[in-house]
């Protein structure tokens, strides 16, 4: 090989690696992940609060009776973790102690303030329909309770032991009035969300109109899979008998909910594809490169796919009830992960791009970092800690009927 032939290949690959360095340059204030797993979890909550309402909400509201057995359980479901909904945001916080400055000094026109107001609204109403869907219940409770649990039941039903026809139509009228302004509110907690990310103009992978309904589908997706799922856990653990028709409904509603959810996400994808902006090849190149087994494997094949074919074969075919709670059990858990996932990629992934337009980061979770998987997982049992305690206090099912 002459020198010529030798300085061509050496000024060629001088080249190549020139390319490839440019290809993948990453602004140095792109190179950490600022809203990490806290923030992932933080709409995972929410929406898990959503969902199970939405439960509650068919039974008072539109009277699905066959819903019965799950109606006050995903009531108190969902408030126990909007109790918790706004721990993932303050443990991200560097100050959390700020957070009081939203309240001292009122801002409705800020966004971030809003979910601040929103949440307050939310389990002001929440807090109220649990109190009249369970005031009989409370009231005989507190006739054959005693010590603090007495009083506890005197000053949840406000010292009123009113059961008459009159009494209970106007608690049925007050409740199916909550759960009505209580939907829309609802709708908004989890669709802020989506509307935070959406705004975020800066991130094409983000600003997209579609986030917030993609977020809310979602949320409705993940707490009716949460709702079949303890409902079904409990069931078994207790050695209580499942209420075969409440399986089925809830899973239909699942199967309407998953494919909007489902439908809107793959809509986003293509419409960066067919609309070719100018960051179309850093989203495209995300979706192929560091998102690629998190989002096409897990997410869209493990995670949608395959609960697809399952509830369409629960939803088309008659199996019998032991099997079919069975399969409602695993594709509520795969439901589960996979919004779980969605809400990883939307939120880490989205921040894996620079905004240089040529390169990508990485982030790799840490098992003891204040944000970490060890943080998450103790988040995540704080809501069940609660559920369990709630649980004490208002029965999840009568004992004579099982509902």
């Amino acid at each position: 090989m002459n020198t010529a032939t030798v300085s061509a290949a050496m000024v060629s690959d001088s080249i190549g690696s020139a390319t490839m360095l440019i290809s993948n340059y990453v602004f140095p204030n792109d190179l950490h992940v600022h809203w990490s797993m806290m923030i992932v979890l933080y709409p995972y909550i929410t929406g898990l609060v959503d969902g199970a309402f939405i439960i509650a909400a068919l039974y008072y509201l539109f009277d699905v009776k066959s819903l019965a057995p799950v109606a006050r359980f995903s009531l108190l479901f969902a408030l126990a973790f909007l109790c918790c909904a706004t721990i993932p945001l303050l443990l991200h916080l560097g100050r959390p102690e700020r957070n009081f400055n939203m309240l001292l000094t009122p801002s409705p026109s800020s966004a971030m303030a809003g979910f601040g107001y929103i949440y307050a609204v939310s389990m002001g109403v929440l807090v109220f329909i649990i109190f009249f869907v369970y005031r009989p219940v409370l009231v005989a409770l507190r006739k054959s309770s005693r010590g603090w649990l007495k009083v506890l039941y005197r000053v949840i039903t406000l010292d009123s032991i009113d059961l008459s026809d009159d009494a209970l139509k106007l608690d049925a009228k007050i409740i199916r009035f909550l759960v009505a302004i209580g939907i829309p509110i609802a709708a908004v907690l989890h669709g802020y969300v989506g509307f935070i990310f959406g705004g975020v103009k800066a991130n094409p992978t983000w600003s997209s109109p579609l986030m917030p309904v993609i977020f809310l589908f979602s949320a409705c997706v993940s707490g009716i899979s949460a709702i079949v799922f303890a409902y079904i856990v409990i069931a078994k653990v207790k050695s209580r008998p499942i209420d075969h028709e409440c399986i089925v409904t809830m899973i239909n509603t699942l199967t309407g909910f998953f494919i909007l959810a489902f439908s809107f996400e793959m809509l986003e994808v293509f419409s960066h594809s067919y609309l070719k902006t100018g960051y179309h090849h850093m989203v495209e190149g995300l979706l192929n490169g560091p998102l690629a087994k998190s989002f096409w494997f897990w997410q869209v094949k493990i995670g949608s796919v395959l609960p697809l074919l399952l509830l369409g074969i629960m939803v088309l075919f008659k199996i019998r009830s032991s099997l079919y709670t069975f399969l409602a059990a695993g594709v509520s858990g795969i439901l589960l992960i996979q919004v779980f996932i969605m809400r990883w990629n939307v939120v880490i992934g989205g921040q894996l791009m620079s905004k240089s337009a040529r390169g990508y980061t990485q982030f790799h979770p840490q098992w003891f970092d204040k944000e970490g998987i060890i943080a998450v997982i103790i988040v995540m049992a704080i809501p069940f800690v609660i559920l369990f305690f709630l649980g004490k206090i208002f029965p999840f099912w009568d004992k004579d009927n099982g509902v």
